[in-house]
């Protein structure tokens, strides 16, 4: 999706700019084929109640886009109202409470620089175009989540526009219930949050990344060290492994062992991270980048021009797991064999959350995370791979504890995605927030 500064107007099916309106708001130029009825582009939280009340009156269901990353293209659906919110992209930063405001449409690398000069940070989502609206609705796995909470963790209250056109606040002393639905409720949120209100953090003294890089034949015995390994591993080090046609410098498909790591010192930072030198793999290694300082917006843009490039069709799927990783390789060897031309990759993530969560919609998580990313740019056989990323996870729903909704395709692979007695109380809060169904609700779902 294309930042613009441009004022938002109103357009229906056969106004010009209307395709454009669309499928602009699309990260991924994969075109879903469905189309609203009509595109409000809202300026101002003022233009977003108007158009709920619109909608209302002319009985239209409402969907809703700030960012434009999800890969399943949720907010693009066949009729009523696609909401654009892209225009709402304020930041306010208070220092001395350490907190922030923020508009639906700043994105992941806006808000970091805001909070660079006064050295507070948040867990943004890791791409810097992530448009943090979506991002924090759906839970958000952010920068230095494993130790500082999820993203939605860190909202503490929310202005939202409810499906009668009504603008409330909610936090868990007002509203207590929409609050507590709208950190995790991600694309089947009932209501337009048009400010969250962030809790933030003091900003690490260091900011660095370790990497090793495998030859694909390798990937059984690395997988099977990580997963070994992956429960002892520092909550502030984000261990994670890339399958990467074009793995760096080998330019070769391979795997990619990354280690961000935020610490109080680079001496600190080398100890959470000696665990890579250390294991019994490390040889096998085609190079090894040492333990170096890196400003997080450079990793921010590097990650997103090596991997989630643009003009690309991408679709996604993922699933959380708690088996050790062994009965999966087969699979996982699989997955590689088939695996798409880049920038299509495969992300396996340590994750080892904490035992216990504030009360809130998010509650899906487990040991470890796989997610595969399809990418196809021009030229690229689409009928070919378009559902690789679907199929493998088909065939891994045996080891699957569930998905989470930042990477999911729920039109194509319908699966848990919140704890069975936070569906339940999902269902009971729309019925009471959203009576007449105004906003859709997720593409689709397993109750």
């Amino acid at each position: 999706m294309q930042k613009t500064s441009t004022p938002g107007s109103t357009l229906r099916r056969g106004d010009a700019g209307f395709e454009r309106a669309v499928l602009g708001t699309s990260f991924t130029t994969r075109d879903p084929g469905r189309r609203p009825d009509i595109v409000v582009q809202a300026n101002d939280v003022g233009e977003v109640i108007a158009a709920v009340r619109q909608a209302n009156q002319n009985g239209m269901r409402i969907g809703m886009c700030s960012g434009g990353h999800s890969w399943a293209q949720n907010h693009i659906r066949e009729g009523g109202m696609m909401l654009d919110l892209s225009r709402l992209n304020s930041i306010e930063v208070n220092p001395a409470q350490m907190t922030a405001v923020i508009g639906p449409a700043v994105l992941a690398g806006e808000l970091n620089l805001a909070l660079v000069p006064h050295k507070l940070f948040f867990p943004t989502a890791h791409a810097w175009t992530v448009g943090m609206g979506g991002f924090l609705l759906q839970g958000g796995f952010g920068w230095n989540s494993r130790n500082l909470g999820v993203g939605c963790q860190n909202v503490i209250g929310i202005d939202v526009v409810l499906a009668d056109g009504t603008l409330v606040h909610a936090s868990e002393t007002e509203n207590a219930d929409l609050f507590w639905a709208a950190r995790g409720a991600g694309p089947g949120f009932f209501g337009v949050v048009v400010r969250f209100h962030l809790k933030l953090h003091k900003r690490a003294k260091f900011i660095g990344m370790k990497m090793q890089v495998f030859r694909i034949k390798h990937l059984e015995e690395v997988l099977a060290w990580a997963d070994r390994v992956g429960p002892s591993v520092s909550p502030n080090v984000e261990f994670q492994m890339v399958m990467n046609p074009k793995a760096t410098l080998i330019n070769a498909h391979g795997i990619e062992v990354v280690a961000p790591v935020m610490a109080d010192s680079w001496k600190e930072a080398r100890e959470l991270v000696a665990f890579m030198s250390n294991s019994p793999v490390h040889s096998k290694a085609s190079f090894t980048l040492p333990l170096l300082p890196m400003s997080l917006n450079f990793m921010m843009k590097a990650g997103e021009k090596t991997l989630f490039l643009s003009n690309t069709r991408w679709s996604a799927d993922n699933m959380w797991m708690d088996t050790p990783i062994d009965p999966l390789l087969p699979a996982i060897r699989g997955i590689a064999d088939t695996q798409p031309p880049h920038p299509s990759h495969v992300l396996w993530l340590n994750w080892n959350g904490p035992v216990q969560r504030p009360d809130m919609a998010f509650s899906q998580e487990h040991r470890t995370y796989l997610a595969l990313y399809c990418g196809l740019g021009k030229g690229v056989d689409e009928a070919k791979h378009a559902n690789w990323a679907t199929d493998h996870m088909k065939a891994l729903e045996p080891w699957s504890r569930g998905i989470q909704l930042a990477d999911e395709n729920l039109a194509r692979r319908p699966s848990k995605f919140v704890s069975d007695a936070n569906m339940v109380r999902l269902d009971q809060a729309r019925a009471k927030y959203d009576p007449q169904g105004r906003f859709h609700p997720w593409m689709g779902r397993i109750s």
